[in-house]
Formats: structure tokens, sequence, C-alpha cells
């Protein structure tokens, strides 16, 4: 990678981006990523002079990101004061969106877990993984029963990557630890798989544990029900029957993430267009496309399954988005006036997924469309990581709180 890449990426720009920040044409811009041109010393300045800069040097505590994706978890802990001290991920796109969001660590991104050492990880006081859910979702179940392919801990990809938490917990005993996942996994295999996870957490490391499921539609308008198990090394009173949950009825409605398209909001690069900000046409589904999943649906009806479509309107709660999202949208679908209903654009589902705030756009996605469905389809909720984090604080940081607190 040559530096003018390594700065536009940590600057958090996209190529087109880039473009249209430096004055230079797309072209440009890939030649000078692969180096065979050279910047203006001005146009490294800039870059340069892009990229966040943060003081790090005292922190609550510090912790380590494992199965990193873009950072979800993080994003919960780091505003608490806590200290990314290592961080692994082995998509290399999700490792681009990691690193253009938190470009001032001064670790590199760790690639695959199963190929490091824990005596080479730092050590830490919280552990966050969200490891792979795709052996026991309810979604890769079906699938890898269809493919007659194993799941669950018999899925050797991705299903034993629960152990190589495992060992890092048990090399570095950290004071806590935050693992999530979807909530099959408390059903999997009809609960022999939780069981050996809590057992092995407990009985073998010894860690005090409490687990719930959350669903994320109290923040934001997605029904998505993920599991969050909690284990500190030290006794405490942590539960979660007090964590505070905001009445879904009370939720916001996808109307508060959904682009206006009427003015009010500001140009988004290639996610709208035209002086009212208008979700360009390529989001549109093709009769085609909306032609065959209305025919796939009605088949199925017919057969009595659920398989089908979500349609969905402004004063609605979205189904799951999950990381298929790429390949027809179907799961939530935007109804249009006079035509085919169209996906969400990626600055929508990082709203969706609470990574910007409703209005906003702050979160750098300098991925394609497809990279950045898959990314937001794997990922937490960020709120709901944020409940969880202010209801762990406490118990996590001790008499550190009220000076770390302060500082919010």
């Amino acid at each position: 990678m040559s530096e003018f890449a390594a700065l536009r990426e940590q600057a958090g720009l996209s190529v087109s981006d880039a473009a249209a920040r430096l004055g230079y044409t797309e072209r440009q811009i890939y030649r000078l990523d692969k180096g065979t041109s050279k910047p203006r010393k001005a146009v490294v300045d800039i870059l340069r002079a892009l990229k966040p800069s943060s003081d790090t040097s005292e922190s609550a505590f510090t912790f380590i990101d494992l199965f990193a994706g873009i950072g979800g978890l993080r994003k919960g802990f780091e505003p608490l004061g806590g200290k990314c001290v290592f961080t692994s991920e082995w998509n290399t796109y999700s490792q681009k969106t990691y690193k253009a969001n938190f470009p001032n660590d001064d670790h590199e991104i760790a690639g695959d877990i199963t190929k490091i050492e824990a005596a080479d990880i730092p050590s830490h006081d919280l552990l966050l993984a969200g490891f792979p859910c795709q052996p026991f979702s309810i979604a890769g179940v079906s699938k890898k029963n269809a493919l007659n392919r194993p799941h669950g801990f018999a899925c050797e990809t991705q299903g034993t990557l629960f152990f190589d938490v495992e060992r890092i917990i048990a090399h570095h005993r950290p004071r806590a630890f935050v693992l999530e996942n979807v909530r099959n996994l408390v059903s999997h295999d009809k609960g022999r798989t939780f069981a050996v996870i809590y057992d092995v957490l407990t009985k073998k490391l010894g860690y005090h544990v409490k687990f719930k499921v959350i669903d994320a539609k109290s923040w934001v308008p997605q029904h998505r029900e993920r599991i969050f198990i909690v284990g500190f090394r030290d006794k405490t009173e942590f539960t979660f029957d007090n964590l505070n949950i905001p009445s879904p009825l009370d939720g916001p409605r996808l109307a508060s993430i959904l682009h206006p398209q009427d003015g009010s909001e500001k140009p988004d690069m290639h996610y709208t267009t035209g002086t009212n900000a208008e979700v360009p046409p390529k989001y549109t589904l093709s009769a085609h496309l909306w032609n065959y999943l209305q025919e796939y649906a009605r088949k199925h009806q017919e057969k009595g399954n659920g398989f089908g479509f979500g349609i969905v309107g402004p004063e609605s709660v979205t189904r799951t988005l999950s990381a298929r999202y790429y390949k027809d949208g179907s799961e939530i679908l935007v109804k249009q006036e006079g035509k085919s209903p169209r996906r969400l654009t990626p600055r929508e589902c990082a709203r969706l997924m609470g990574f910007d705030e409703p209005n906003g756009s702050d979160f750098k996605i300098p991925v394609s469309d497809t990279q950045a469905y898959k990314q937001f389809g794997n990922a937490v909720v960020v709120p709901v990581v944020k409940a969880v984090a202010n209801h762990m604080f406490p118990h996590l940081v001790g008499e550190q709180k009220d000076l770390f607190r302060s500082q919010q």
C-alpha cells in the first residue's frame, strides 16, 4: 500500500471523497493509491491534517477487540474512557472500515486470531468479542442443514472460534469480558451449545457470568435480538435485571433514519444525489427482481412457509438486517409511490445500526455498497452496546468511576 493510500484510508476518505476533496479525478486517485503517481506535498499535508488526533495517555480501563468487524462493540466502551490496546479482524474490507473510523490506534489490526499466541496479546482489563454467529444463527443453521454441512461447534471454520476466546481469557485473566452472539445461541442443539459455553466460562475459567437477550428495537427501528454474555473475574453485584431498557412502544420508527429527500439533508456523496439529496435510482429494485420476489413469496405462502419479503414505510420497525442484504434487500424494502420498492442505502444502514445518529453521516464508509451491506448486517447495534457498557461501568472500574464519568 502506498503512503497516499494509507493516509487516505486513515482520513476516512473513499476514492470518490478524496477526488472531490483534493481536486483530482477518481482515475488519478487510483494511480496515487497504487504509487504509480506521486501526490503534491500540499495534498499529503491535507490528508495528514484530516487524520484525527486524540490523547489516550489516561484511560479508565484497557480493552481488546476480537472479531472486531467494524468496531461496534468498541463504540460502546471507548467513550467511557476505555483504551483499545489490541484489535483482531480477519476480513480485509472490515479492516479498511475499522481503520477509517479508528485511525489513531498505536497498534496494527491483527488478522486470523487462531494464529495469534495469547502471550502476544497485551494485558487488558476487558475483553470484547462478537465471535462469529453464522454457525448458531437460524439462517446459518438452515443453510448448513440444506447443504448437509456441520453447524455449531461441529463447524470447524467458525464454531470453534469460541475456544480461542477461552484460551485468551485463560491466559490474561481480564477483569471482565463481553461476548455477543445471535439469540439462537441459547437454543442451538437443544441448549447443549450454550451449556458448553456457560460451563467453560464459569466452571473452567471461574468467572461470574450473566447473560441476556436484548432486542434493539427499543433504541433503533429494527427488530434485532442478540445475546450479551458478561463475565467478571471477581464477584460483583452486576445483574441484567436492572438494565434500563426503554419501552419499544416508544421506540423510534423508520422515518428517523431514512433520507428525507426534501433538501433538508446535505448530499451524502453517492448515497444521495441532486439538490434535494434524493436516493439514486440504483437502490430501486428492477421490475424483474421485484416480480421475482413477489412470485417467490407467493409460492412459499401457498406451501404454508413463512418466506417472503418485508415491505416497510416511515412508521415501521424493520426486520433484522442481515449480511445477505446486498443480494436483493428482501428483508427490508422501502415502499415508494408509483414504483418498485428500494433498498436502504448504506448510510441508512449505518443509522439503522446506530453507527450514525438518525440524521448523521459521520461514520466513514470507505468500501463498496456490497461490502458495506455485509459489514452492517454482521455488526452489533451500537446504542445497545452503549447501554450494556454504561450498566457495566461501575462494576468495571470500581472507585475510579466518579473520576472518569466526570470527564465524559
